[in-house]
């Protein structure tokens, strides 16, 4: 059977909003609505995870979080972007899986601070001092650091997913790059 639901899937951070007929059709329980919806934010959500809770986990998580989709669908009253809704429902399942005690392991950042005039072994060793040193983080102020440097959330936008007050958004990103600036130190690390 084909579905009425035409959006093409792509990298959601190239998508506007979602289309307003696929979220009904979501609402009705239509497997075409689910899969298009599923498409266009899947990958955005599984690289949310693998930086949250670690590529071992993040497939399992990412499933979680649009079966949670799924059954909540019907909360979303579009008061804010749906993308900011969904990263708040990954955020939530990503924390809670850390929760019940699965150790956090924080994966490489796709961009990396490091000159790419040194050389490769010299590289690799400041990635891995960083991805330990990202792991040490507290979750809670790792994901405000990854929303705000890796997926490029404003400060509003933040504060809309972790609910939270916009100010603290940035207390709390002091705290998380003071954090990592420490465990850097302590693990060794000379600017």
């Amino acid at each position: 059977m084909a579905s009425k639901h035409t959006t093409t899937p792509n990298d959601a951070s190239d998508a506007t909003e979602v289309d307003a007929s696929i979220l009904e059709g979501c609402r009705l329980k239509e497997r075409g609505a689910q899969q298009c919806l599923y498409e266009l934010y899947h990958r955005q959500v599984y690289r949310l995870m693998i930086r949250t809770v670690g590529l071992q986990d993040a497939a399992d998580v990412t499933q979680q979080v649009f079966l949670q989709l799924f059954r909540k669908i019907d909360q979303f009253a579009a008061q804010s972007k749906f993308q900011t809704w969904l990263y708040r429902l990954a955020i939530n399942e990503g924390l809670q899986h850390l929760r019940k005690g699965r150790r956090w392991n924080f994966q490489n950042l796709s961009h990396e601070p490091m000159s790419q005039h040194k050389p490769e072994f010299e590289r690799n060793e400041h990635k891995e001092l960083l991805d330990e040193a990202l792991s040490r983080v507290e979750p809670e102020l790792l994901s405000i650091f990854v929303l705000r440097e890796v997926e490029g959330l404003s400060y509003r936008e933040i504060a809309e997913v972790i609910k939270i007050p916009e100010g603290t958004v940035g207390s709390r990103l002091n705290r998380a790059r003071r954090e990592l600036q420490q465990h850097l130190a302590d693990l060794g690390w000379e600017p």
